[in-house]
């Protein structure tokens, strides 16, 4: 057994630095501290941030992956360069800091708020929105704050949704050995959104909420509306629009979700792919149950239990883009991003089953906190690594992590296995 496992191990290091050897430096951090400089033809994506990360030392970081002990809240305005200079869909990241806000994605402004500023600051904005909509959104899995900052403002930016964009951002250590903890800040809150989603349905000035969850985020999204639903007896009525992109959710448990719900709740639009690699890698972790963002919609029992609760969806299968594991289609579609925006403009229902939403953020391992399966999820995110830098040193900074793991589950292993044949003597 302690052979076999220092095999694995060695197997990882080996497709792990080959992935490594040869490669640049991943996009710097520190993108969040405010810079001066301005260019010509960009234009501001102004959000509120909600989050239960804990506040980070670092001003140009200003939270962390870890578990703050409340709900905290920041406006932040990011600059985003001319189209001329860049693709729809795509998060142009700095090469270093301070960034050039003629060719990069920057930050302009970056402050924390109390509750009441925040309350404040949006009240200031949906009365001058047309429809008064707020936009939720809430990332998933591997997602440092930052990513999840500038992805949603790309999203913002480039649907033209007019909107009150909100980020919900929860405690991610933004590496892809932490699945686990991950999940598990999920759970850590579910209670902070329920909270966020009810003052906004709430509140006198709001028409309308919409909810934009991509992967692992749309468990937190779908327990907090459950939740809702069982405190309320129903989801809140301004909650009208619920979409869905590429959930990490068994489809077993999304059935009993949307029992409690109810059929009282707001409209629901699933985005699923058969091709998104890491939702396939997540469903052989948690006992080879399909992941609702993975099931073939025209097949039994999901093409009439999707019907009965009147969700609509888009399969995005047959849609290409350069996503590598195809988990994120939306965010990299120029044609899916303005859609969105004309959704949410409209008030029309998405139906054309070419195009979709989401967020194009490569969700690298579904690895969950057994060794074998941080390790199987390594094996299979070397390749990425190659190609995608932030991966890379989630990679480079874990494997040693992981390797240490492996030593230990052999020690135990042996152990359990001495004690077995004792009691069998």
């Amino acid at each position: 057994m302690r052979q076999s496992l220092h095999r694995l191990r060695d197997l990882v290091v080996v497709v792990v630095t080959t992935g490594l050897l040869g490669s640049c430096a991943g996009r710097p951090e520190g993108v969040l501290l405010p810079v001066t400089m301005s260019a010509p033809g960009t234009t501001t994506v102004d959000m509120a941030v909600a989050t239960t990360r804990s506040r980070a030392e670092n001003r140009a970081v200003l939270f962390t992956g870890e578990r703050g002990t409340q709900l905290d809240f920041a406006n932040i305005v990011v600059s985003i360069p001319p189209d001329s200079v860049r693709k729809v869909g795509d998060v142009q990241w700095p090469k270093r800091i301070p960034g050039n806000p003629a060719t990069d994605f920057v930050t302009v402004k970056a402050e924390d708020m109390s509750l009441p500023e925040a309350k404040a600051w949006f009240n200031s904005r949906i009365k001058k929105t047309k429809g008064r909509q707020a936009l939720v959104f809430i990332h998933g899995f591997n997602n440092r704050f930052d990513d999840a900052v500038y992805r949603f403002a790309q999203i913002v930016h480039d649907s033209n949704a007019p909107v009150v964009p909100i980020l919900f951002t929860w405690p991610s250590r933004g590496s892809i050995l932490a699945y686990g903890y991950d999940f598990q800040s999920t759970n850590y809150s579910r209670d902070a959104l329920e909270q966020l989603l009810t003052a906004l349905a709430e509140n006198p000035n709001v028409d309308e909420v919409s909810i934009l969850a991509h992967s692992m985020g749309n468990w937190v999204a779908l327990e907090a509306l459950r939740q809702m639903a069982i405190r309320n007896g129903r989801v809140l009525p301004k909650i009208k629009n619920v979409m869905l992109a590429s959930p990490d959710v068994d489809v077993d448990v999304f059935r009993s979700q949307m029992v409690d719900i109810g059929k009282k709740g707001p409209n629901i639009t699933l985005f699923v792919s058969q091709d998104d690699r890491a939702l396939a890698a997540s469903r052989r972790v948690w006992g080879n149950v399909e992941r609702l963002g993975q099931i073939n919609p025209t097949l039994e029992p999901y093409a009439t239990e999707l019907k009965q609760d009147k969700i609509t969806v888009i399969d995005l299968t047959k849609l290409k883009t350069d996503d590598k594991l195809n988990h994120g289609k939306f965010a990299a579609s120029p044609e899916v991003v303005q859609a969105i925006g004309a959704r949410l403009a409209d008030g029309q229902a998405i139906s054309d089953s070419r195009i979709g939403l989401g967020d194009r953020i490569i969700a690298a391992s579904t690895g969950a906190a057994a060794t074998v399966g941080a390790a199987a999820g390594v094996v299979v995110s070397a390749p990425v690594a190659i190609i995608d830098p932030n991966t890379r040193n989630n990679l480079d900074e874990n494997v040693q992590a992981l390797g240490d793991a492996v030593t230990d589950s052999a020690s135990a292993t042996t152990d359990m296995v001495k004690g077995a044949a004792e009691v069998g003597q």
